[in-house]
């Protein structure tokens, strides 16, 4: 990490190591600069900052310090104040190294919640709203030539609208029920790195198993086609491997500022030799990308693919063309240091090896558009995710607005990874919870599902996980119930859980009506076990090691013997704030021995 310089005011090293690991693993590069660690920081309650032009360097009363990436809320932020501060100040300073002269200068930020603005030197960089998905800015016309820059990061939270996509973050001031602490600012990587004007912006990656080939689109700056260099013929190569031997490699023009091929992997096939991504065998192709100038590399990109398959056939889900019953567990990414944001790369190691250890194949990962970080560890280890937005809870015309914006940015963000198998842009009801009767509201829900099968033809689409579906992929039931004898009658056909009302709840809405889609109980279970000092609840309770075992086989194997579920979602995997009902707890501490977990939930006790 670079030392701050001395302007402004008496910023020093970290706190906390800054986090080392590449923020975006899907798209590379091999120079960049990590701007985690310490930075100035002030509450702005009474709304001064913008009249004061805290932006400018040297203004402003940054009293406190912050520990970036951790969001003032968090212990790990070295602020850990849970009360409402909806604006907030940021400032850092820093040094671009001298070897980057030359090169253009990009301001990355990987998650700022919610409408941040960002300035460099006193002058404005770059503005995004939605507080889970990326942005960034070129900054390099605003930096200091004799060097010693201030970046300064205004961010305005919105906590008690509810017309806001929030997720689980709770808008009063305690937890309670089934929300949490807040997270208000930077949450995610902040770095710098080093471009060409001429360079690849993103990359779309789409496996073809049935074809055994890989389709790719690259997309260019602006620059590449449109710059007074433009004249130097512009090269692209594309290099594709497996553990280190060579597969493919193709070269062509770049002409335009979107280019696709579809790539043919000779090496692949499926006799005892295949290559395919499946949990089992999470395998995944390296595929570098280079741009080149007369000649000259003046950009090269680094990323990964998984041949893998998700399709519904005859009504049967399936992976790789084979019919699959997905085991999965709710997973809401919180952490008791560091709320949303994961304080190493080891604690997401360390839940998804939980996760695979007691007998699940994946994740739905719950109210949370994750870390890009923690999505790369499942393509690498091998576990299926269900992409899930961090939905609003009301609704509104600007509601619409913000979250289809956010949601389009999640779905491309994240469209490269094998181990996203599903996508669930809305969840109960929240932001459309009159969705039985509005119309609008029935509209919405419909335009997502279309928005997202639009973007991505490759992935089942869930209309509203839960209940109260119209167009949908995935008939996807949340059911708590607990009694073994109602849960197996309840699931014996597929009439019977589709009439069923959970909730009290109708599972269609809007004169839909099942049309022979896969079934998934995609919640239920929530048993609270406490084995902890913390305090909690559950939607049913035990009381010993013996008791919370025999309960998770009594939800779960009515499930499993069922003719017409094809998988589940148990809730969930750990205990978060006052909610007991995890199977490990806050902590990470499983309540019971993981092999007696993994039996159950295998269907092997």
């Amino acid at each position: 990490m670079l030392t701050p310089s001395s302007e402004p005011s008496s910023l020093s090293n970290s706190a906390a190591p800054p986090r080392p690991e590449y923020p975006r693993p899907q798209f590379e590069r091999a120079q960049w600069l990590n701007l985690n660690g310490e930075w100035d920081f002030a509450f702005d309650d009474e709304r001064q900052g913008d009249r004061e032009r805290w932006y400018e360097p040297g203004q402003g009363n940054f009293e406190r310090r912050i520990n970036v990436p951790f969001a003032f809320q968090s212990k790990l932020s070295g602020i850990a104040d849970p009360g409402f501060h909806d604006l907030v100040w940021y400032r850092r300073a820093f040094d671009v190294p001298e070897d980057w002269a030359g090169r253009r200068i990009v301001l990355n930020i990987g998650a700022c919640d919610y409408a941040s603005t960002v300035w460099v030197n006193g002058r404005w960089a770059a503005s995004h709203e939605g507080g889970h998905t990326p942005f960034g800015a070129d900054i390099t016309d605003l930096l200091n030539a004799e060097g010693g820059n201030t970046l300064v990061v205004r961010v305005e939270d919105f906590s008690r609208d509810v017309t806001l996509p929030r997720g689980k973050q709770f808008w009063k001031e305690g937890s309670q029920s089934i929300f949490y602490t807040r997270t208000t600012g930077i949450w995610q990587t902040v770095w710098l790195e080093p471009v060409h004007d001429a360079r690849l912006e993103k990359v779309k990656l789409t496996p073809d198993i049935d074809r055994g080939e890989v389709r790719i689109r690259m997309f260019f700056s602006r620059e590449t086609i449109s710059s007074p260099q433009a004249s130097t013929p512009l090269t692209a190569v594309v290099r594709i491997s497996f553990a280190g031997q060579p597969v493919a490699e193709q070269s062509f023009p770049v002409l335009h500022a979107e280019e696709s091929r579809a790539i043919g992997l000779n090496d692949f096939n499926d006799h005892g030799l295949g290559r395919w991504w499946t949990p089992e065998q999470p395998n995944l192709y390296d595929v570098q990308f280079e741009l080149l100038q007369g000649g000259q590399t003046i950009d090269a990109v680094d990323s990964y693919f998984g041949m893998r398959k998700v399709s519904i056939e005859n009504g049967r889900l399936s992976l790789n063309n084979r019919p699959t019953y997905m085991r999965l567990v709710l997973d809401q990414g919180y952490f008791p240091d560091g709320v949303l944001t994961a304080p190493t790369d080891e604690d997401f190691v360390r839940d998804i090896r939980l996760t695979k250890e007691m007998g699940f194949d994946g994740v739905r990962k719950h109210q949370k558009m994750e870390d890009p970080r923690f999505l790369y560890w499942c393509d690498r280890m091998g576990l299926l995710v269900w992409g899930e937005a961090a939905n609003a809870y009301a609704y509104s015309e600007e509601y619409v607005r913000s979250f289809t914006r956010e949601w389009q940015e999640a779905v491309d963000r994240d469209y490269n990874h094998p181990c996203i198998v599903v996508w669930v842009p809305m969840n109960e009801s929240w932001g459309i919870p009159n969705v039985q009767v509005d119309v609008r509201q029935q509209q919405h829900g419909q335009t997502l599902y279309h928005l997202t099968r639009s973007l991505d033809e490759t992935r089942p689409v869930i209309y509203n996980d839960g209940w109260e579906m119209m167009t949908t992929d995935i008939v996807a039931i949340h059911d708590y119930e607990w009694r073994e004898p109602v849960l197996t009658e309840r699931y014996k056909t597929a009439e019977q859980a589709t009439q069923a009302m959970p909730a009290n709840r109708r599972i269609f809405v809007g004169g839909s009506k099942y049309e022979g889609q896969p079934i998934l109980v995609t919640e239920f279970g929530g048993i609270a076990y406490r084995k902890s000092e913390q305090e909690g609840w559950g939607y049913s309770g035990a009381d010993s090691d013996e008791d919370f075992l025999a309960r998770l086989g009594a939800v779960i194997r009515p499930l499993t013997v069922s003719g017409v579920v094809q998988g589940f979602c148990y809730t969930q995997l750990t205990d978060v704030e006052q909610e007991i009902n995890g199977l490990v707890t806050y902590q990470r501490v499983p309540k019971v021995p993981v092999e007696d977990i993994r039996r159950v939930v295998r269907g092997e006790e």
